[in-house]
């Protein structure tokens, strides 16, 4: 299934809406997750229009879903341990893993120019949106240290020419 179809097909809530969701979709295309529009109800479902089977993001076009939260749940899929991604159904509740997936998906919005109050709306993060757009706006927050530690950037402090640190990603996958 196409991006482009992903994009027309999705139910896409605001701030963000469509034209976040197809820069979204395309970043996530370019590094390799999967995503495929279907039902987000039952099993692997993570956050309203979103579910995760068999290792593929699913959008539920009959449900609304914040474009950022696209960057966030790929996250989840990115710092999983390569074999277990294509069975990924559920991410976890693991805080570490969390915090990853939330250093991440800041990086990435980044890396493709959505803002962070996009990928941090009013409406997820426990209340705690706005402290995180802003941590992350300075590039660091929770979660940049378990990057750093799967090898997939430097921590913002340890960065070298050679080597940038964070928001800079060396891999998108680990």
């Amino acid at each position: 299934m196409s991006m482009d179809a992903i994009v027309e097909g999705g139910n896409w809530a605001e701030p963000g809406g469509r034209e976040a969701a197809a820069v979204i979709l395309r970043f996530l295309a370019d590094i390799g997750v999967p995503v495929a529009l279907g039902s987000a109800e039952g099993e692997g479902a993570v956050l309203p229009g979103l579910a995760f089977r068999q290792g593929t993001l699913i959008v539920d076009p009959a449900t609304p879903a914040y474009p950022g939260d696209l960057l966030h749940e790929a996250g989840h899929y990115a710092v999983t341990e390569p074999e277990g991604r294509d069975a990924l159904s559920d991410p976890g509740s693991d805080p570490a893993k969390e915090m990853a997936a939330m250093a991440w998906s800041a990086a990435a919005a980044m890396a493709c120019g959505v803002p962070m109050d996009v990928l941090f709306h009013e409406h997820g993060y426990k209340g705690n949106a706005q402290n995180l757009a802003m941590q992350f706006g300075t590039g660091n927050g929770p979660g940049v240290p378990m990057l750093a530690w799967y090898g997939m950037t430097a921590e913002v402090h340890r960065g070298t020419p050679e080597l940038p640190g964070y928001p800079v990603m060396q891999r998108w996958l680990r």
